[in-house]
């Protein structure tokens, strides 16, 4: 029996109707059997044509036909999309966007991506570049992707982000959620708290005059955040309330996303790591590891990285000091060519590393501006930033890993990944403000020196 509803929360509410894109939510047990429902006030007599892998598929995707064939609603055969090989999970790369995108050119009907961040960005991508909208019903808690602009695709080598809108609908069926998978809410839940360290990434980036905080976006996302992350036991136990509030905070850091047209409001260096590590088709024990968990890891890197630069009252740095230290460019892209073997990433890290690159007179600026606010930024960030034991606390009890050899990244790997991953990506974030305040070494011998630990 159904029992969901047009969000009752007066800030998921108060998004939905703010939001670009996506104008209707379901959220409630048995959501997906009211698919029918909804894809008719949006769209009428349009047929439909369900995106879904085989497990989302069994466990939702087979609901949402029937409730489009008893309501009459026309409809194709369904897409369902397979791994590269018996058992493998389907991946998020440009291939496969390719194979929704054919599918939809032979034919006029509406997707409707059932499953989570995989299908869901597949879907997106394919149906905007056919210029058509899409819905999403959603098959568990694991990442913030529902109501976001823009999808994150493996495109030459590259972790890239694409632009392109979000759902019109998001139907997101508490039941199916809260049996999904092992550790895919515990990924979502890694993925939310990540936006703690992401955040305290903006700070920085106002700071230096880089990127300016927008008030009612970090709201969307920061105002009630240490609320939806404060039962990650309850997100182990598949506690419905506690699920219910992940999923919620997961659709609103979305909803910021919509609103800012960038993914600034949920992403900081901790998904430049998992990004990173995407890019290096990084895998454990034969499969890649989830999205949120490699940003769980991430955001304990992070949070790391600024205990280590907040040891110091003043920052730590001398503005000369700095910009003597600043390497030139012709040294930055001899640092490249020793990082990365690869001369897909290489490239990747030329292009991304020119854009953010500072004349010296610029970074003069920066270091100044940054110097002055540095005890108000500190005040800001010591708000902000969980201390790193806490965060480990709430990461284990929510069944995330806490330790990055349970990733199969050792923690050698993990400080070149602090190197390497503040060239793959322009955003200012904590390795930036490491790097140009001459305390980059320092603050990863740091990270290093938590991070290592043996459980």
């Amino acid at each position: 029996m159904s029992s969901s509803k047009q969000p009752g929360d007066p800030l998921l509410s108060a998004a939905l109707a703010a939001a670009r894109e996506t104008k209707h939510l379901r959220l409630g047990k048995g959501a997906r059997h009211e698919t029918a429902e909804v894809f008719a006030s949006l769209y009428g007599s349009s047929p439909a044509i369900i995106i879904a892998d085989e497990n989302t598929f069994a466990v939702a995707g087979r609901d949402v036909a029937d409730s489009l064939r008893a309501a009459g609603q026309a409809s194709v055969p369904p897409l369902i999309l397979d791994g590269p090989s018996a058992g493998a999970p389907v991946k998020a790369e440009y291939d496969n966007v390719d194979r929704v995108r054919e599918a939809l050119s032979k034919t006029d009907a509406v997707p409707v991506a059932v499953g989570s961040g995989t299908v869901g960005d597949l879907t997106k991508l394919a149906a905007h570049q056919t210029e058509r909208p899409y819905i999403v019903v959603a098959t568990a808690a694991s990442m913030d992707g529902y109501t976001a602009f823009g999808a994150s695709i493996t495109f030459e080598g590259s972790k890239q982000t694409f632009e392109c809108p979000a759902a019109q609908a998001v139907i997101a069926d508490l039941d199916v959620i809260g049996a999904a998978p092992e550790g895919m809410n515990a990924s979502g839940y890694a993925d939310l708290v990540a936006k703690i360290p992401a955040g305290a990434d903006w700070l920085a980036a106002d700071a230096a005059g880089a990127e300016r905080v927008n008030t009612a976006v970090w709201n969307t996302v920061q105002q009630r955040l240490r609320q939806w992350c404060a039962n990650p036991k309850g997100i182990a136990r598949r506690d419905p309330e506690a699920v219910e509030g992940l999923i919620t905070g997961l659709l609103m850091t979305g909803f910021a996303m919509q609103a800012a047209r960038s993914s600034r409001p949920a992403s900081g260096a901790e998904h430049q790591f998992s990004h990173l590590w995407d890019m290096e088709h990084h895998t454990h024990h034969g499969t890649a590891p989830s999205h949120g968990f490699k940003v769980g890891i991430g955001s304990l890197a992070s949070t790391a990285l600024y205990e280590a630069l907040l040891a110091e009252p003043d920052g730590g740095f001398d503005v000369r000091e700095a910009l003597d230290a600043w390497p030139g460019a012709d040294e930055m892209e001899k640092e490249i060519e020793e990082l990365f073997r690869s001369e897909e990433l290489a490239v990747t890290a030329r292009r991304e590393s020119r854009a953010k690159y500072p004349a010296r007179e610029q970074l003069q600026e920066e270091l100044t501006a940054l110097k002055a606010a540095w005890p108000a930024l500190a005040k800001q960030l010591r708000k902000q930033l969980l201390p790193y034991g806490t965060l480990r606390e709430m990461l284990a009890a929510a069944g995330a890993p806490t330790d990055s050899r349970e990733i199969g990244i050792s923690p050698e790997r993990l400080a070149l990944s602090c190197r390497k991953a503040y060239h793959i990506r322009r955003r200012y974030t904590v390795l930036d403000l490491a790097r140009r305040t001459s305390r980059f070494d320092e603050a990863v011998a740091g990270m290093a020196a938590r991070t290592g630990v043996t459980r």
